[in-house]
């Protein structure tokens, strides 16, 4: 020991917590102390430890240390977590005045409402600013959300700045010329920030966080330096990387009782490796050593490293392991030693270190998740096993967490959900969305169909009404349903439905009742008064957040309120008293801030999106899930360390939104590769563990990834054969991992080609199913003879497909209206005609801003088009209806509609499509792949269309109407310089079809799916995942030749 001062240290092979209380009850920490059954004995001890979760496990070792020993009984120690400390306690001190006069600290919530007006009002102003300084123009959202986030930004510098106890005056200091121009802006705000917050705090009569845990922590060293304890003070596992903490650890060691427990300093390092770690000035990739906060922490104490005492010694095993890790993550300005050091193991040493270490290399994420799941799983088999999955990827922890589920294991994971994906808070998040952003379907379905909605109601009928609303108001057809006028939309289309609409009934109409469409009814003027107070803000440009969060907290529990009148279930669990405590905070903030309601929503997830919610323990004691701080001082017989890529581990430093590396270095503030420093010593310290699984994945995302540089050096240090048996031991564990998704070889499915009896079979078509029935005939057995027919898609806004239809309707009219296009008015005529089916069609503002422009750009080709015909047509008719007609020998009979028929001067007539779209083509309809056009000049010519009688086709065509105001009439009848008559592809394709149905009149044929697919891959149809398209297609049975014959 140095002079009186007590460091001691415990190596990585030594499990922390359970050898310093060995050490401590058998006198080797605290001159004169020892247990001696006395169960007052430690009762005037006091140890500080550096979390909770660390207090909590000491304790239980303690117990089982004590029941090893035959105590019946005894008082623990005081256990305390570093930072937590008794304000009362220190007020009753002698000479206390400054912890009478210490203002408590601010609470998260109020410091960001006071710090977003600040940043706000900035953002605001820069844009000016950044054009007075740099004769520049730049554009920033300055939205309260928006704000908000930066302010969490700024309250966590201010709390980097409190906790290295360097003063916001120095940035008063920094040369603006040597920043960059942007920095320069950042720092008049941060000057303006610093000099309001004070007196901001002032008023309040509040501190910030890290300056009122800086001040705890040393009224505490003041305290134990003032007025030594009589019983032992201990601390142990902090590595003093706060440097209020450290003064206090070196209070602690110097006290008469006092001692200090280092985890894990590496006493075997070469001293030129050690002196380059502390040199002061060195390169900033120094302070990423595993050792470099142990080494700021000892020169804070005073004591030299040769004078701390190791209190354990760690199997051979585990102190080889040790000690070729420690060599490995070496500085980099001594890694030329690398040769020298590698020289001191033999082969045997390097094989007995990694015994019991594997490297388990996936190839995915998922995979990498069911491995780990798979070594948890085998490590605790044994009985009395304990076994841990410690990462810093949250993705990770929760894929592991659901595999082990597989094996009924519900292992403890530390590292909680976020709060905004519990129930209650995304019951709230979606109520927000429906109240503040009308228009989405999807967001209306998810609060409709949310498992806490209760409105008053049973939730089997809630659930039941929400479907009826669903089918009835929120699929089908184009539309924004806003749900302040959901009662009227669904009163609207079932109007529509029932005989007062041109909307043909879907086929779940007749199987509603009278009192399931009452249930809907209620169900959503329940869900519109619930909604209602929120809705009353819409439009208020200078909402108050307080205001805003009561009339949340309102409709939320209208939302949510049981039929019982209860609000349990919405508030149940963790989850539930973590919202409601966060709402609470948030009435309650003394802090005014305002903002349009509309961004509410916005806000809401901005205040809540940092929350978690820490789980109950889970069920299965032996497997837990940690992240890196919550595995500090922790001891298992199996460590998993997950996600060891770069990125991961180590977490790759984050650049800060208001201050550069420079401004920081300017007033003392670490770099972040301080933050390398104490992940690459929590890594050291995790491969201490009896037994080691390293695990990565060969990709993150959808991106290649690199192993962390920690694996790396340990991998190149230990050479390519014992890396390889690390990696054999990791293949093991992937082979079983896939064998659990094995199972039995099964052959794909079969290319599906069902056989009905000829009696199921349709016995009329149209013409629009004709290219169906060639291209995808299973999908006319499913509709047609199985009577499956798909939902319709939720309700949306108007696309292409309504554009079409509009713009048909419109020339619809017009031919109505309109006798001959030559006269003088005819534009006018049409014009009028689109208003009127505008008007009709009430599309929403944005989207008829965009199709009127473009129908006016059409009108006036419309009309030259219609003049240079006018001459030869004699009568045109449009939306012509042909009857029901034989199709030869089949059986079969075949009706459709033409947009367009023009009966000429001659006899003759021409068969017209209008067409706002590319499909089908000109080729596909001359090859009659699509035979539409075709099959009507069949029809015409045995007279299916009533009106005209039979008549002979002259011509076939597309009338293309393109975006950009291009009119042309596109024929088919020509196609790669092979011009035929109307007449002639006409009877093609009705001696085509009659074949076509013929071969389907025959009972040995099958409806095969996907015959003739539009294109290759294709997967989208209605009927795909009924007839398992994607399964047998890469089964190999694509490339069966079609049906037709």
């Amino acid at each position: 020991m140095s002079g009186s001062r007590r460091v001691f240290s415990i190596p990585p092979g030594a499990p922390f917590l359970p050898t310093l209380a060995e050490a401590l009850l058998a006198g080797r920490l605290v001159p004169g102390f020892a247990y001696d059954g006395d169960p007052l004995a430690l009762a005037d001890l006091t140890i500080y430890v550096p979390t909770r979760r660390a207090a909590r496990a000491l304790r239980g070792v303690f117990v089982d240390a004590l029941s090893r020993s035959g105590s019946r009984s005894a008082i623990l120690p005081v256990i305390r977590p570093l930072g937590e400390f008794d304000e009362d306690e220190a007020a009753f001190e002698a000479g206390a005045s400054v912890a009478i006069d210490l203002a408590p600290p601010i609470a998260a919530v109020e410091r960001l409402l006071l710090l977003a007006p600040l940043v706000r009002a900035w953002k605001r102003r820069l844009p000016a600013h950044v054009a007075a300084l740099f004769d520049e123009e730049i554009v920033i959202p300055a939205s309260a959300a928006d704000a908000i986030w930066l302010a969490r930004d700024l309250a966590r510098l201010m709390d980097e700045i409190d906790t290295e106890g360097t003063d916001w005056a120095r940035l008063a200091d920094l040369v603006t010329g040597n920043l960059a121009g942007w920095w320069q802006v950042t720092l008049d705000f941060l000057t303006i920030v610093t000099e309001n917050w004070p007196n901001l705090l002032e008023e309040r009569h509040r501190s910030n966080q890290a300056a009122h845990r800086n001040a705890l922590i040393r009224l505490e060293a003041a305290r134990l330096k003032r007025n030594p304890p009589a019983g032992p003070v201990i601390a142990a596992g902090s590595t003093g990387s706060i440097p209020a903490t450290a003064e206090l650890l070196a209070v602690i060691a110097g006290l008469p009782n006092g001692a200090v427990v280092l985890p894990g300093l590496d006493r075997a390092l070469d001293e030129p490796s050690f002196a380059a770690i502390t040199t002061p000035g060195a390169r900033p990739a120094v302070l990423g050593h595993p050792q470099y906060g142990l080494a700021k922490l000892i020169g804070k104490i005073g004591v030299p490293r040769a004078d701390v005492e190791e209190i354990a010694v760690a199997p051979r095993p585990l102190a080889l392991r040790a000690a070729l890790v420690g060599e490995a993550l070496r500085p980099a300005e001594t890694t030329e030693l690398w040769a020298e050091t590698r020289a001191r193991f033999r082969a045997g040493d390097i094989a007995e270190a990694f015994a019991d270490v594997t490297l388990l290399e996936a190839a995915s994420e998922r995979d990498e998740a069911v491995a780990i799941a798979v070594a948890l799983k085998q490590a605790v088999e044994r009985p009395g096993q304990r076994a841990a999955l410690v990462t810093g990827d949250r993705a990770l922890a929760r894929r592991v967490s659901v595999e082990l589920l597989r094996f009924g294991v519900a292992a403890d994971d530390s590292g909680g959900t976020p709060l905004i994906n519990t129930p209650a808070a995304s019951l709230l998040r979606l109520a927000l969305q429906a109240a503040f952003r009308p228009g989405d379907p999807v967001a209306l379905l998810s609060l409709l169909k949310h498992p806490l909605l209760g409105l008053g109601l049973e939730r089997a009928s809630v659930r039941y009404a929400a479907e009826i609303v669903e089918l009835v108001g929120l699929r089908g057809g184009t539309g924004r349903p806003d749900v302040a006028s959901l009662p009227q939309l669904f009163d609207t289309r079932l109007l529509e439905f029932d005989g007062g609409g041109n909307r043909r009934p879907p086929f779940w109409w007749p199987r509603l009742s009278v009192r399931r469409i009452e249930q809907a009814r209620d169900l959503l003027i329940r869900l519109t008064a619930a909604l209602a107070p929120l809705v009353a803000f819409r439009g208020d440009e200078n909402a108050d957040l307080a205001t805003l969060v009561r009339a949340s907290v309102v409709a939320l529990e209208s939302l949510g309120r049981a039929a019982d009148g209860s609000l349990s279930e919405l508030y149940a669990g963790d989850a539930g008293e973590k919202l409601a405590e966060l709402l609470r905070g948030l009435v309650a903030a003394s802090v005014s801030f305002s903002f349009a309601a509309d961004e509410w929503p916005d806000v809401m997830e901005a205040l809540i999106a940092p929350e978690t919610v820490k789980p109950a323990q889970g069920s299965d004691r032996n497997i837990a899930i940690w992240g890196v701080l919550e595995a500090r001082l922790q001891d298992v017989d199996t460590l998993v360390v997950g996600g060891l890529n770069e990125g991961v581990w180590p977490r790759k430093p984050e650049s800060d939104r208001f201050m550069s590396r420079l401004m920081k270095t300017g007033i003392d503030l670490e770099p972040p590769e301080r933050r390398i420093g104490l992940a690459a010593h929590d890594f050291q310290m995790a491969m201490g563990a009896k037994k080691v699984v390293l695990a990565r994945s060969g990709r993150s995302g959808d991106a290649p990834s690199v192993p962390s540089r920690w694996l790396q050096r340990i991998l190149t240090f230990v050479g390519e054969d014992h890396a390889a048996a690390l990696r054999r031991r990791g293949d093991e564990l992937l082979a079983w991992a896939r064998a659990l998704d094995a199972g039995e070889k099964q052959d794909f499915a079969t290319r599906p080609q069902p056989k009905p009896p000829l009696a199921a079979r349709p016995h009329h078509f149209s013409v629009t199913e004709i290219e169906t029935l060639r291209r995808d005939p299973y999908a006319v057995y499913a509709r047609r003879i199985l009577g499956l027919m798909p939902l319709d898609p939720v309700i949306r806004d108007p696309g292409a497909a309504e554009r079409g239809t509009l713009f048909h309707a419109i020339l619809h009219l017009f031919s109505a209206r309109v006798a001959d296009p030559r006269a003088p008015e005819a534009l006018d005529g049409l014009i009028a005609a689109g208003r009127s089916c505008f008007a009709e069609a009430a599309l929403p503002a944005d989207v008829e801003a965009v199709w009127w422009p473009r129908f006016e750009k059409l009108a006036a080709g419309i009309i030259e088009w219609e003049r240079g015909r006018a001459a030869a047509v004699a009568r045109r008719h449009a939306e012509e209806r042909a009857e029901k007609t034989g199709v030869g020998r089949s059986g079969v009979t075949l009706s459709g509609y033409a947009d367009r028929i023009d009966l000429l001067a001659g006899g003759m007539a021409d068969i017209l499509d209008y067409k706002t779209g590319s499909s089908p083509s000109k080729a596909q309809a001359h090859t009659l792949l699509a035979p539409q056009l075709a099959l009507e000049g069949a029809l015409l010519r045995r007279g299916a269309f009533k009106e005209l009688g039979a008549c002979e086709p002259s011509q076939l065509a597309f009338l293309r109407l393109r975006p950009n105001g291009e009119v042309f009439e596109e024929s088919i009848l020509e196609y790669n310089r092979k011009p035929r008559t109307a007449a002639d592809l006409a009877e093609e394709a009705w001696a085509r079809l009659e074949k076509l149905l013929i071969h389907y009149a025959d009972p040995t044929t099958g409806y095969l799916s996907r015959a003739l697919p539009f294109r290759e891959g294709e997967t989208d149809g209605d009927y795909d995942h009924l007839a398992r398209v994607l399964e047998w297609s890469a089964g190999g049975d694509a490339d069966d030749e079609g049906g037709e014959a």
